[in-house]
């Protein structure tokens, strides 16, 4: 990490007003959104609020009355870019998550291939109703796919506007990342302005080597949600080995499964039993400072060649992933 590149994360970081650690270095970018009218993906100006809050003192002296925070539903999936037909079968999860009810209002993806991403970015859908961290169309060097972070218009359009996402890179084998934005709930009664809430969307490094990086990678996006005072870490963590049992835990977060249904396996990948590995609660939601208030996993379903969904496989259908979606719905805990 180069001094330059901390000193430049810095200064944006007191511009935007975006609490960051001081020893990082974020690669910043700009959202995009679909402009109809010259059938092109520009990119969004962002506008932070003039005043945000991290966790403080009350106002006693303010006499507003409480505001009813809201829900935020999310949808974390990974979309596995190595097998076949990668258009199709992401298609079939969008679809599948349009029609949920409540409406989701932040989808995180991982593997996202460059095929899977030209998918996207022509969807009809996504065209009018998401706003997108990625747009360009390039995968990151050396890589084959990324995670992409999408959020609602109409959640987020009228409210308080999108403030900046970045890209924290990871100590990591295969070049992986913290996609990070920050949301922000109404105003709180004792706030004296709208309060943060930090988004990280995480692709932790894969495979059982020995020894595991995935405890630093966690360690390090719990340290951007402690700066942000409250967020979500969510994604596809990869505990396959020891070390990475407690390493939620060990670093002040919450993991939302274990706290809402901590009798429930909630496995989220190897449960069709032809994968090379046993069973295992991949996909996970991490928070601090928030309240989860629902989860649930979203069982992938197939597709055929000519992109009909289907229920159940055949010899001419491949299913969506090789993971199953995790929803959660969370709202901002008010001190």
């Amino acid at each position: 990490m180069g001094l330059l590149s901390r000193l430049r994360t810095q200064l944006v970081s007191w511009w935007q007003d975006i609490p960051l650690p001081t020893d990082i270095a974020a690669n910043f970018q700009m959202w995009h959104e679909f402009d109809g009218t010259q059938e092109r993906w520009r990119t969004v100006r962002t506008t932070a609020p003039e005043t945000s809050i991290t966790p403080g003192a009350p106002n006693n002296e303010d006499t507003r009355p409480t505001v009813e925070q809201p829900s935020y539903n999310l949808v974390t999936w990974n979309v596995d870019y190595s097998s076949s037909h990668p258009a199709q079968r992401l298609t079939a999860i969008l679809s599948h998550l349009f029609a949920l009810s409540p409406a989701i209002d932040i989808i995180f993806l991982q593997e996202v291939s460059r095929e899977a991403l030209s998918s996207l970015l022509s969807n009809l859908e996504i065209r009018r109703d998401w706003f997108l961290s990625d747009a360009d169309g390039i995968l990151p060097a050396g890589q084959s796919f990324l995670t992409i972070t999408l959020l609602s218009k109409a959640r987020f359009r009228e409210t308080i506007g999108l403030s900046p996402v970045w890209r924290v890179p990871y100590t990591s084998r295969f070049g992986r990342d913290a996609l990070c934005c920050d949301i922000f709930a109404p105003m709180a009664s004792d706030a004296p302005g709208p309060t943060r809430i930090r988004l990280i969307n995480v692709h932790l490094d894969s495979l059982p080597i020995q020894p595991s990086l995935r405890p630093q990678q966690v360690s390090a996006s719990a340290a951007l949600l402690r700066c942000a005072g409250r967020g979500v870490m969510a994604g596809d963590f990869n505990p396959v080995l020891p070390a990475d049992a407690d390493v939620v835990e060990h670093n002040g977060l919450i993991d939302a499964w274990a706290a809402l249904r901590p009798n429930d396996e909630g496995f989220t990948w190897g449960v069709r039993g032809d994968e090379p590995f046993p069973p295992n609660r991949m996909d996970k939601v991490a928070i601090f400072g928030v309240k989860v208030e629902d989860i649930g996993v979203l069982t992938p379903a197939f597709v055929e060649n000519t992109g009909r969904v289907r229920e159940h496989e055949d010899s001419d259908s491949v299913v969506w992933s090789d993971h199953s979606g995790l929803k959660c719905s969370f709202k901002l805990v008010e001190s």
